[in-house]
């Protein structure tokens, strides 16, 4: 559990956050239980890196507020748009016997332990947060999968999973898919002839497409020749009778 140091604020106005924020410390509020709400700031340097990681808003903290210390969790963190720093931060009590509805993430382990995953399966992550519903007492940092044994074909369920006392996923009407262990989807497409050969390839048929149409051409003219030459074989010229002379006429 992270300790971290909180100061009180009075001043709730933009222009004494945006104060603060320069001096290296981000606005918040405490809220939840029997007591009051209360504005506080924390150091960035002390919880920038919380914030940074995946369980932020799934981990319990401990905030010590002028010497009074309390459990507490984030449940919410807004951003600058343009800078990405964080500018607030939600908290809320702790209060022991209650419960909490949080999403928690999913962390795999025991890769190298897995056949399918050795012999080139995949592991498709169905899952990356779980949401479940855990006593304030006894909230899980993560959902530990220990992938050993698994093999390609494998579908890790929830219900393979090993959770805390009293904790329970929010969707309880099936036994729902976080994980699966699939064959690979690497598809091996096949060999591509050489250069070389495609370009030999690619000159052989045009010379042959070629030299089929110049047949053609040539089978063509030929036919044509012999037809011309069986059609003046078969016409003989006409003779030419003489003309005939007529009589002169006498006078």
């Amino acid at each position: 559990m992270s300790n971290l140091k909180a100061i009180k604020r009075e001043n709730t106005s933009s222009g004494s956050n945006n104060k603060l924020r320069s001096e290296g410390l981000i606005p918040a509020i405490l809220y939840g239980g029997k007591d009051a709400n209360q504005n506080i700031s924390v150091q960035k340097k002390e919880i920038k890196n919380l914030i940074n990681s995946d369980t932020f808003l799934s981990k319990v903290l401990e905030l010590d507020i002028d010497g009074k210390k309390e459990k507490v969790i984030p449940r919410d963190v807004a951003f600058n748009v343009v800078s990405e720093e964080p500018i607030h931060i939600d908290f809320m009590r702790i209060v022991s016997g209650k419960k909490i509805t949080l999403e928690i993430p999913v962390k795999f382990i025991n890769h190298p332990d897995s056949p399918g995953l050795k012999r080139g399966g995949v592991l498709n992550i169905v899952r990356r947060k779980v949401e479940l519903k855990c006593p304030a007492e006894n909230i899980p940092d993560e959902i530990v999968v220990d992938l050993t044994g698994t093999d390609i074909g494998t579908s890790i369920k929830i219900s393979s999973v090993k959770l805390k006392e009293n904790v329970i996923p929010t969707i309880t009407d099936r036994d729902f898919v976080i994980a699966t262990v699939a064959s690979p989807t690497v598809i091996k497409e096949p060999e591509k002839p050489a250069e070389g050969e495609a370009a030999a390839e690619g000159v052989e048929g045009e010379a042959t497409a070629e030299g089929a149409e110049a047949a053609t051409a040539k089978d063509g003219d030929a036919t044509k020749k012999d037809d011309k030459s069986k059609d003046g074989a078969d016409k003989k010229p006409e003779e030419k009778k003489p003309a005939e002379k007529k009589p002169a006429e006498k006078k």
